[in-house]
Parts: structure tokens; sequence; C-alpha cells
């Protein structure tokens, strides 16, 4: 089943059902500890959770069922779920022993406060809820964590209880089949098990790319060099890190230095760059720029270094240095509708070689705080939805989620399991062209300043390759694979001389091959191969070696075909260079 199908926080039934499903959470801890206090149990992406301080006892493992248990119980009684309305005085005084409650409470307007009610069970909630408990009955608790309350790491650590419900015990089960499937596609289990990456203590959020690792990722990097080369891209290099003055000129200095790593070089303050769009604006001034020269397309895949939260690190999904595959495009205001038509059919080109659907979302303007005139947002806007359309792409608008100095478009990139990662934007930008004085002369001779997009396709090297580790579950088609072919001789004293001749030619075309020539049991050989999920295995033997042929079985089939080796190399060569799924 695919994860669309789970849309807990948009699809309304499954949002009340997993909102009430919280409450018997909820109901079920206050049954079991009855010194339990109970901060927030919101519905999210992956279900619900509920935060709750329940002094010095730390839930384990081993408590999950006997919570399970007290649950189906609630369920089973079957109470209604009764809203109450209730003032502000009476609220404090109804949660007066939970501290938790009233610092919520405390935050609201006096009026109409909402509870909710079930059976012994009330909490402060604006709803709305399913009638009864009973609706609750098909649910699975699902981990535990400890969560700072509010967030802050200098506040107390609450108990975080995850959980999800559904209306039906087969919607449950698929579910959780679903999350069973993921769990062995993790990009971070499959990083270990075939030798792609790994981290180190030495540097948190820092990712090592291991030999294997390096072959897919400059794989990958080939595969975006090449097809921007196609659509007319000039590629730079800019610095790693760059003085306190470029980054007050940009605005990040004042409102993202508590994400940078900052340090002082001859009495002068640097930063490591967070973001490569100030050095691709100054590579545009230094030269004269003419509305002949438009569009400049400068692409640059750039390291970049931003201090994340040590608790929200993730694998390759959340670091705190990553390749930004970035482009920067300076164009006429005229040129805006065109270019992002280009633009649209390029992302959409590489989405479609990797396999990956996707959705695209135009976000507008923010109701307050944005810069720019009313009418160039407006005509922004309209360019970005004409462009959807003239690309013959259905978008949906996400009002006011532009960012302060322009409208975008976001690619909303699917899985083979249906999961959504955002990963490629076409911005527009209305602030950094003014701040750093960006011209170009127009067709009366005049300064004026250009248009300026950035735009991500992959988003991050590092992210993208995790969801590609996900979305293939380790099998990368066999132009990504760091492995192509395992050379396998049945016994080393007859075969192995053939096997190394193949090697040679195999590697000689430019494959990337392996010969497993341990002294170990064929099956065992073979098995590993499979485990480190190769595309192809050739096991060579009297037959092969007598006849020069290869018999090959690919990766999670059972068949063994037996060819000549001209032919087995021309079938490979061809499926790389139609980049073939």
């Amino acid at each position: 089943m695919k994860m669309a199908n789970f849309d807990f926080k948009n699809d309304e039934q499954l949002n009340m059902l997993n909102h009430s499903c919280a409450h018997v959470l909820a109901q079920a801890i206050q049954h079991l500890y009855p010194n339990a206090k109970f901060w927030v149990g919101p519905v999210v992406s992956e279900g619900f959770y509920y935060d709750i301080d329940l002094g010095d006892k730390v839930i384990k493992d081993e408590d999950i069922p006997a919570i399970e248990k007290e649950m189906k119980k609630i369920c089973k009684d079957g109470k209604r779920i009764i809203r109450e309305e209730h003032s502000k005085a009476e609220a404090m005084e109804m949660f007066k022993d939970d501290p938790y409650k009233l610092d919520l409470i405390s935050g609201l307007e006096d009026g109409h406060i909402t509870c909710y009610r079930q059976g012994d069970f009330v909490d402060l909630c604006r709803g709305p809820h399913v009638e009864t408990v009973k609706m609750c009955k098909n649910f699975k608790l699902l981990k535990h964590s400890g969560a700072y309350w509010k967030g802050d790491k200098d506040n107390k650590v609450l108990q975080r209880i995850y959980g999800v419900c559904f209306p039906t015990p087969e919607e449950l089960q698929a579910y959780l089949d679903f999350l069973e499937e993921a769990k062995k596609r993790d990009h971070k289990k499959l990083g270990r098990e075939l030798d792609l990456f790994m981290m180190s203590e030495y540097a948190p959020g820092m990712p090592f790319f291991l030999p294997h690792g390096m072959l897919l990722r400059n794989e990958l990097e080939k595969f975006w060099y090449d097809e921007h080369t196609k659509e007319g891209y000039e590629f730079i290099k800019t610095p790693i890190m760059m003085s306190k003055e470029l980054w007050e000129v940009s605005g990040h200095w004042y409102n993202y230095k508590e994400n940078m790593y900052t340090s002082l070089v001859d009495e002068r303050e640097f930063a490591i760059k967070p973001m490569n769009c100030p050095g691709s604006l100054l590579v545009y001034k230094n030269g004269l720029h003419s509305y002949k020269d438009l569009p400049i397309r400068m692409g640059e895949l750039g390291q970049v270094h931003r201090h994340e939260a040590s608790g929200a690190l993730n694998g390759l999904f959340r670091v705190r240095t990553f390749t930004q595959d970035d482009a920067h495009i300076f164009m006429t205001p005229d040129q805006i509708e065109s270019e992002v038509v280009r633009l649209i059919a390029f992302i959409d080109r590489v989405y479609s070689m990797l396999g990956l659907s996707y959705d695209i979302e135009l976000s507008t303007r923010p109701e307050e705080k944005y810069i720019g005139e009313l009418e160039i947002w407006e005509k922004s806007e309209a360019a970005l939805a004409a462009a959807c359309q003239a690309a013959g792409k259905d978008y949906k608008i996400n009002p006011g989620d532009g960012a302060f100095y322009g409208p975008k478009l976001d690619f909303h990139v699917k899985d083979s399991l249906g999961r959504v990662w955002q990963c490629g934007t076409i911005q527009l930008d209305m602030n950094l062209p003014e701040r750093f004085d960006l011209t170009y002369v127009d067709q009366n001779g005049e300064k004026v300043r250009p248009v300026m997009v950035h735009r991500v396709i992959f988003g991050s090297i590092e992210r993208f390759i995790g969801i590609l580790i996900e979305h293939f579950a380790g099998a990368f088609p066999l132009w990504l694979a760091p492995a192509q072919v395992k050379v396998i001789p049945v016994k080393n004293e007859y075969h192995l001389d053939y096997s190394q001749e193949i090697f040679k030619l195999l590697e000689a075309k430019g494959i990337r091959v392996e010969i497993d020539d341990r002294e170990e049991k064929l099956g065992y050989r073979i098995r590993e191969a499979q485990m480190k999920k190769i595309p192809y295995q050739l096991v060579l033997g009297d037959k092969e070696r007598d006849e020069r042929t290869v018999t090959y079985r690919q990766y999670g089939e059972q068949k063994q075909t037996t060819v000549s080796l001209d032919e087995f190399i021309c079938m490979i060569l061809k499926q790389i260079e139609d980049k073939a799924l």
C-alpha cells in the first residue's frame, strides 16, 4: 500500500480518529500512572503522539503492551466523547493540578474554552473528535522517546509515545506492513550493509562517503553535469568561507547567524557558507551584462554547512554539511515564463529518468512581511502559474507560503512506496538583486535589475542519495550501481584464469566490475552478491570457459542465461547508455 493512502494530517477522517486515539492513550496513562501530567497530543504526518510527564518513570518497550491493553479496555467500554465549553477561570480550576495544561490555558483568551470528556477522563482540546472511543479500537503504539517540553533543551524531558489509528483492522495492518517495508529500505541500514557511507562521533551530522558510495555519488554528479550542459548552463565554484561583510549584505548575518559556523582569520570575522547564493551573485557582478546576454544560467555543486540541532540529525536526510545542486538564473522580466517552462521540462526529465513521479505546489505572497511591489508579486505569481499551464502540469496553490522575497514552485517527489519528499524548487527572488545592486543594460541603454531565480532539482546530493537508496531499496539501476557486475569463478583451480580475463575485458569497457575469487563455497559467494544487490552476477565454470561464453543472473531473479561475451557486453553497455530502470 502507498503512503499516499495514509495522509493523517490532511485526511479529515484519519485526522479526527487519530486525535481521538491520542486522548484514549492519555486516559490509559492516567489509569496506569495516576500522577501523570499531560502536555499535548497532536496528529502528525506519521499518526499521533502524546507528551507526558511521568515524574521519574521512563517508558520502556516492555511497558507498551500494558498501555495498549488498557487502551483496548477503554475502547471496548465505548464511552461517548462529549464536548464541553468553559470560561478561562473554570478551565484553570478544572486543571489546577496539571501545570502543563495551566500553561496552555494561560495563553488562551477568555471565552469559550473547549474540553472533551470520555468517561473519567477530560482533556483541554479544540477538537473535533469521533463520537465514541469504540471507534478508536484499531490502533497500534509504534515507538516512544524523550522530548523536551516545548522543544526547548533547557526544559524538562517528557515521555513521548507515538501511535496510529485506522477505521478498520485491514487498513491498520496495511499500514503496519508498509512500515515494515519502509524499515527494510531504511537508508541508514542499507548504507551500512552496502558500504555506501558512515557517520563518526568526530564529525556529528557530517557523512563520510565510502568507496562504493563515492562511485554512486560520482555517477549522480556526472549525470547532473551532463544534463545541465545540455540545458546551456555554465559552471562555477565559489569559496566555502567568506567574510562577515558579505553575509551582512546578503542578510544572513542578521537572520541566520545562529545556524552558521564562524571563525576569526587575521582579526577579521568569516563564516562558512550556509548557502551558495551570495557567491553566485559576486560572480555575476564580476562582469558587465547586456540584455542580449540573458538569461545567464549558472550552476554550482556547492558544499554548505548549517548548524542543525543534534536531536534533528538523521542519516543523510538531516545533516550539518551537504552539497546543494544549486543554479542561479539571471533574466529579464519578460523571460520568466519561458525560462520556468524550460525548467519544469528539465526537472520532469530528470525525475522521469529516475522513476520518480511528483506534484507541484505554487507558494504565493505572505500576508505580511514581504518585500517588493504588489504589482511585481502578482506578475511573478501569474508567470509561475502560466509556466505550469504552458508545460501542461497541474499545480496546487499554497497561499501565503512564499518566501518574503518572492513566490516559488516546489516539487514534491513520490518514491516507490508513495512517500512524498520535498526536492526541487524554483524560487523567484526580488531581494538579493537589490541588496547586491545587480544590473544589466537594457534595450534603451539604461541599467536595470535582472530577475533572479534560485533552483535545485535534487535539493542536496546527500539527501537525494538517501531518497534513492530507499526508493530503489538499495537495488540501483545498472547505470547508478556502484558495482555493476560480479564475476564468480566456480572453482579457482579451473576457472580463475578465464574469470580474470573476463574481469579485465569488462573493466576495459568502463564497466564497474568486481571478482570474488575467495576460497568460499560457490553458494555462499552467490548469496553475498545477491545481498550486496549487484545487478549482474557472472558464474563461470567449465562450459563458459570452454565455449568462451558467460552465464549471467540478474539481481532478484533465479533465471540464468548463457550468452557470448560480446552479446553480454553490448547488452549492458546499452542499458547503461539508456539509463534503463
